[in-house]
């Protein structure tokens, strides 16, 4: 396999971007009975892709796009230490290169650019049902507590 490369999504992702939604929705679906049947989105990907608060990154390998994630900055609840955080999603990689840690590539690149942005804390959403996602972001370092739609994980990285 060549050197995957972590860099910023463009426009001219989005086709493979809305794939990668599909892919995700599909893997969501047993975990949420409530979800519609049909072909939904859970993004506006070209609105988050031009956003400043959020960085949409994938990963790449021989010029394929093979992963994605994004970083959305969101205001903190006022009883937290932090005023802010990375809120991750998106977290897709294509099933021929799972378990070679294109994941945590994205996770690093998202969270650098968090740090650039002087966010301290990042944090997303698992369903409880989802142990292989949930081994995986243990996996990650990232330190996880029950929240009522699931698991929240979170990670202090400064």
């Amino acid at each position: 396999m060549d050197q995957i490369i972590i860099r910023t999504a463009t426009l001219a992702d989005l086709d493979i971007l809305f794939s990668f939604e599909q892919g995700i929705i599909s893997t969501e679906r047993p975990f949420d009975p409530t979800l519609r049947e049909g072909k939904i989105h859970y993004y506006d990907l070209a609105q988050m892709i031009k956003a400043p608060s959020v960085e949409v990154m994938v990963a790449e390998s021989d010029g394929k796009i093979i992963g994605s994630g994004y970083a959305r900055i969101e205001e903190s609840k006022n009883y937290l230490k932090h005023s802010k955080h990375a809120y991750l999603g998106f977290m897709y990689v294509h099933h021929a290169y799972r378990g070679k840690g294109v994941n945590q590539l994205i996770i690093n690149g998202l969270k650098q650019w968090g740090i650039a942005q002087n966010v301290t804390e990042m944090r997303l959403e698992v369903y409880h049902d989802n142990l292989l996602l949930l081994r995986l972001m243990k996996r990650l370092d990232l330190v996880n507590y029950s929240s009522p739609c699931g698991w929240e994980l979170m990670n202090n990285f400064l």
